[in-house]
């Protein structure tokens, strides 16, 4: 079997190739608690672009993901009422990392482990293309938006508040 040239292979990567999206790969230093601002100033890319993939619960614990601008934060309050629940917050990260198959750092929305539905603040989409963790901590994924609604069937949302 011969060694393959990209640089990493994970269930995000292999999902995308699945399903033919043609995507960039950015390996970076990963630096603990380094965030969508280390990831950016190392790759070059304004923060607003690299979005980060959050693994967050409803009131019934049900999972979900949430694709939100680096320099963002998500409000919750904004999101439940759009998402229809009662209350939604963060999950622990050994939770999220039990839902999504990966580590806190390295979680991608692509080829989880648990199918999830995936909100996604809206203004992401307009951007011409988006920086997402490729599935491992060091490693970012570039690709055009509309495979986020096309592919993981992410429904728009406005939730974004600024840090």
């Amino acid at each position: 079997m011969s060694k393959s040239r990209h640089v990493s292979e994970t269930p995000a990567t292999q999902f995308l190739r699945r399903h033919g999206v043609i995507f960039g790969e950015h390996p970076y230093a990963y630096l603990e608690h380094g965030g969508t601002a280390e990831s950016a100033r190392q790759l070059g890319v304004d923060e607003h672009n690299v979005i980060k993939t959050l693994v967050m619960e409803d009131e019934h614990a049900k999972p979900l993901i949430v694709l939100m601008h680096g320099d963002r934060t998500v409000s919750t309050k904004n999101l439940a009422r759009q998402a229809g629940a009662k209350r939604i917050e963060p999950c622990k990260p050994e939770v999220a990392n039990r839902h999504s198959g990966y580590l806190i750092g390295g979680t991608s929305p692509f080829g989880t482990r648990k199918a999830m539905p995936v909100y996604v603040e809206a203004s992401v989409l307009a951007l011409p293309t988006v920086w997402l963790n490729g599935g491992r901590r060091g490693f970012l994924i570039s690709l055009a938006p509309d495979v986020l609604t096309t592919l993981l069937k992410a429904i728009p949302v406005q939730c974004a508040s600024v840090d």
